[in-house]
This record gives C-alpha cells, sequence and structure tokens, in this order.
C-alpha cells in the first residue's frame, strides 16, 4: 500500500455528496436510522445489541452496573429526555430493546467504573484552529480498534427540536446524532475523543450532550455555558469552534468540566494533565502521547491553516521526532484504523471527508446547506 501524503486541493474541488437525511421529531429521526436501507439491521443490532450481550456474559454488566444505567436513565428522563427518543427510535428502527442501546452507550463508563482496562477503544486525535483559509477549522482523525466497523455514516438531522436548521453530523447508525462529531447551520462545530472516565458518576453522557448542544447552540461561548451549569458522567473531551473564531477545548475529569479557550487547541486520548487514559492496553491507548506531543510540536507552528494543509496533516503516520506510529493508523500496523478524516470549516458550514485513512485521498464535500427534503434518502458513497 502506498502511503504518500495527499495534497491536492480541497474545499470546491471536492465532488459534492449526499447525506443520510433524517427529518422530524427526534424518535422520528432515531427510527430513520433504520428506513434509511443503508444496512442491515442484523449487522447493526450486531454492533450493538452484540456487544451489550457480551457485556453481560462476561459480568460487566452485573446488578451494580444496571443499577447505574437505572439511575443514568432517570437522569436523561429529567435533564435530556429528546435524547431518550431518539434512541427509542432507533431501537424502534433496527428491532432492538431501547435498554441495549441506552446500555450500549454506556459501556465504557461501566467498564471505568470496575477499574477495567479497555482493550478496544474508540481512539482520535483532533484539534480546532480560530483562523484559516476557510475560515476557523476543527478536524478530526477517528480511529477504532476493531468495534463498528462499517456502520459509520454521514447524516443531516432537521427537526423542531433543532433551532437553527440542519444540523451535519459524522456519525454511526445505531448512535445518537453526533457519536463522532458534527456542525450546525449557526457555524458551531464540535468533535469529541474518547478518553477513559477517572470517575464515572451520574450525569449527561457525553454522546447525548454533544448533539443537544449542535441542536440548540449558537456558540462556543453558549456551548460552553450550558456544560459549566451542568452535571456530567465523565469521560472524554470535547473541542468546540464557532463560526466567530471562539475555540475550546473541555476535559470531562469529573462531574464537572475543565475549560480551556485558546485560539489552538488539541486533543488524544489522555488528559494532558493526568496519567488517565493513556496506558499500554491497546494501539489507540498505547500511542495517545505520541499522537499528543506530535500535535503539540507541529500545530502551533502555523498559525493560518488551509484544509488541504490540514488533511496533509492528519496522513502522518510517523516522525522523525515521535517514536511510534502516529495519526493515520492502519490496521497492519496495529490494532487500530483509522476510519476516517473530518475537516470542518465553519464559515461556509461544510464538511470534508475522508471515508477511510486520508493518506487514500478520498475525499468528499457535505454542506449544511443542502436541497431541501421532506422525507429521508440514503446517498452515502462506499
Amino acid at each position: 500500500m502506498t502511503r504518500s501524503n495527499h495534497t491536492e486541493p480541497l474545499g470546491n474541488s471536492v465532488a459534492r455528496a449526499v447525506p443520510i437525511r433524517l427529518i422530524g421529531d427526534a424518535q422520528a429521526r432515531g427510527r430513520g436510522h433504520g428506513l434509511s436501507g443503508s444496512m442491515a439491521a442484523s449487522t447493526v443490532r450486531a454492533a450493538v445489541a452484540g456487544q451489550v450481550e457480551l457485556a453481560r456474559a462476561e459480568g460487566l454488566i452485573d446488578a451494580d452496573g444496571e443499577a447505574y444505567l437505572s439511575e443514568q436513565r432517570a437522569f436523561h428522563d429529567q435533564a435530556d429526555p429528546l435524547s431518550l427518543q431518539e434512541i427509542a427510535g432507533i431501537a424502534e428502527g433496527f428491532g432492538m430493546a431501547m435498554a441495549d442501546v441506552f446500555a450500549h452507550l454506556h459501556l465504557s463508563l461501566l467498564r471505568a467504573r470496575k477499574r477495567l482496562v479497555e482493550t478496544q477503544q474508540d481512539g482520535c486525535s483532533a484539534w480546532a484552529i480560530a483562523a484559516g483559509s476557510d475560515g476557523p477549522m476543527l478536524v478530526k482523525n477517528r480511529d477504532l480498534a476493531g468495534r463498528n466497523f462499517g456502520v459509520q455514516r454521514i447524516m443531516l438531522h432537521a427537526g423542531p427540536d433543532i433551532e437553527g436548521g440542519p444540523m451535519l453530523c459524522v456519525g454511526s447508525l445505531g448512535s445518537p446524532a453526533a457519536y463522532s462529531s458534527g456542525i450546525n447551520a449557526w457555524g458551531l462545530a464540535l468533535a469529541d475523543t474518547h478518553i477513559e472516565a477517572p470517575q464515572p458518576g451520574i450525569g449527561w453522557l457525553r454522546y447525548f450532550l454533544m448533539t443537544r448542544l449542535l441542536a440548540s447552540c449558537r456558540s462556543v461561548v453558549e456551548a460552553v455555558a450550558v456544560i459549566r451549569a451542568a452535571t456530567h458522567a465523565g469521560g472524554g473531551s470535547l473541542i468546540l469552534v464557532d463560526r466567530g473564531g471562539a475555540v475550546a477545548c473541555v476535559d470531562f475529569t469529573g462531574p464537572r468540566a475543565t475549560v480551556t479557550a485558546a485560539p489552538l487547541v488539541w486533543r488524544t486520548n489522555h488528559y494532558p494533565q493526568l496519567a488517565q487514559g493513556a496506558g499500554d492496553g491497546d494501539s489507540i491507548s498505547g500511542t495517545s502521547r505520541a499522537r499528543f506531543t506530535f500535535l503539540e510540536r507541529t500545530l502551533p507552528r502555523q498559525t493560518f491553516w488551509r484544509p488541504a494543509e490540514a488533511a496533509s496533516l492528519m496522513t502522518t503516520h510517523s516522525s522523525p521526532f515521535v517514536e511510534g506510529s502516529l495519526l493515520c493508523a492502519h490496521r497492519d500496523t496495529g490494532a487500530a484504523e483509522t476510519l476516517s478524516c473530518a475537516i470542518y470549516t465553519c464559515r461556509d458550514g461544510r464538511l470534508l471527508f475522508s471515508d477511510g485513512n486520508p493518506c487514500l485521498g478520498r475525499w468528499a464535500r457535505y454542506d449544511t446547506d443542502g436541497p431541501p427534503s421532506d422525507g429521508l434518502a440514503s446517498a452515502h458513497p462506499k
């Protein structure tokens, strides 16, 4: 396999693609996952309910785990009923129990509660900058270590609870809207990175929070205010950037989040201020510090980024000043593989997306201002 950096121009030169369009209230949009016809329901059930069944068989979801899930469900019944309606629709669309969809989204927290090493993690490398040729920009490589290959999709959501107009999300069939990253019609973009929760508690699940922020917030300032006022279950980080150039990184180290505002931020799969989340359990956590160091040494050298330059950076496999494999992971070099690269340009509400390793140069363009639709469509290029 040739692994040369992709340096072709991006933006208008990349062909426009059509996302799966999910229109309606939260439950209807969730149900639309199954109605889109883009994947067999049995495949999604295996990726979601199958993982929950395995967790029960292994004792991860025991009496204590069920009690925790019950408390989390009660919390979201009060704080976030819309997300529960969305996953109820997802469960209906794929013929699953809603409790299994809810439990699947909490598996990482359940493992952290038992202090179990995660041998398969959803890893990633993400960064955002306030100034670029196409305005403020958010970039994320999404890595997986064996789970859920094939269920990733680009989805455009519109409905009465999405206040600013359509939001465009990189997500997964069977999971909430902004399961990995997204941008709304106001030009607010966000992306998370997986980090083990130091002390999981009762509070907002990050995957639900991301969707609600995109649905209701115009800016980083508004989103940070919501985050600061909330109690969080913990785990992960979140990078936010808006059309006006505000940039922030949020670390969910406990019930109250830590917010860092700066013109340039980046995260991988550990908290820089803690030892948590950068162990040797797998090829994602094992490279987290190397990837962080690479971004720390590389990103500040440039204050003005073009999408093509960001794309080229995210194809990096190795570096003379950092040991080990870096941003663009291939399965033949370890358990992890870079599933996609997402580049959000906030000024025009655009997503430039690589389906697969970014070094392969398979880019498509998605826009939040796509043609109007009053129904569901599936035209995801594969």
